[in-house]
C-alpha cells in the first residue's frame, strides 16, 4: 500500500489545484478524500493563519493535533476518520463555532468544555455510550444550538421521545437535535 499523504504534501497539491494560491492566505482549505489518505495532523496546519474553514474529512486521522496558530478557525470538519478523542481541540476553543466529527470512534467528550463559541456539533455515529458524556455539553449549552448525535450507542435502543426528553433536560437551550427543530415550552 502507498504511504500516507502528509499535511505538507496535501497543501502542496491543494496549491496546485488552486492555480498556485498560497494556502497560508486561504480562508477555506479542503483536504478531504486524499489518496493516499492523510493519517496525521501536524504542525504544518498552524501555518494556515487565515483559514476559517478546514476540512480533513474522509482520511485516516487518529488524533487531533497541529491546530496551534489557527487563530481564525471557525469550522473544522473531521468526519469519517479514526479519531478516538477530542484531545487537541482546546487550542481553537476561543474561535471554533462548528465541529463536524461524525463517523469516528469518539466515546468521551473531554475537551468539549473548552469550545466556548461552539454553535454546531455534528457527532453522529461515534461511540458515546454514557449520559454523563452528553452532560459535558452543558458546559457550552449557552452557545450550542445544533447537535447531531444519532447513531451513538447511547441512543440506539432508546425510544425517540425518551431520547429527545433526556437531551432537552440536559441541554434546554438547544435549537436543533439531529436536524429537527426543538420545540420550546410555549410551542407544545
Amino acid at each position: 500500500m502507498a504511504r500516507s499523504t502528509t499535511i505538507k504534501d496535501a497543501l502542496k497539491r491543494w496549491q496546485e489545484e488552486h492555480d498556485g494560491q498560497d494556502p497560508v492566505e486561504a480562508a477555506d482549505i479542503q483536504l478531504q478524500f486524499r489518496w493516499p489518505p492523510i493519517e496525521k495532523m501536524d504542525g504544518t496546519l498552524g501555518t494556515l493563519v487565515n483559514c476559517q474553514k478546514l476540512s480533513l474529512s474522509s482520511n485516516m486521522i487518529e488524533k487531533i493535533a497541529g491546530l496551534n496558530g489557527m487563530k481564525n478557525l471557525r469550522i473544522l470538519a473531521l468526519g469519517r476518520n479514526y479519531i478516538k478523542s477530542l484531545s487537541g481541540i482546546e487550542v481553537v476553543g476561543e474561535t471554533l463555532e462548528e465541529l463536524w466529527i461524525s463517523y469516528n470512534l469518539i466515546d468521551k467528550l473531554k475537551g468539549v468544555e473548552s469550545l466556548r463559541k461552539l454553535k454546531v456539533l455534528y457527532m453522529a455515529n461515534n461511540s458515546v455510550r454514557d449520559w454523563g458524556e452528553l452532560a459535558k455539553l452543558q458546559a457550552i449549552s449557552g452557545t450550542l444550538e445544533d447537535l447531531v448525535f444519532a447513531g451513538n450507542p447511547l441512543v440506539e435502543n432508546l425510544d425517540e421521545a425518551v431520547y429527545v426528553r433526556e437531551v432537552t433536560k440536559r441541554l434546554p437551550t438547544l435549537k436543533k437535535l439531529d436536524g429537527v427543530p426543538m420545540l420550546t415550552e410555549d410551542e407544545d
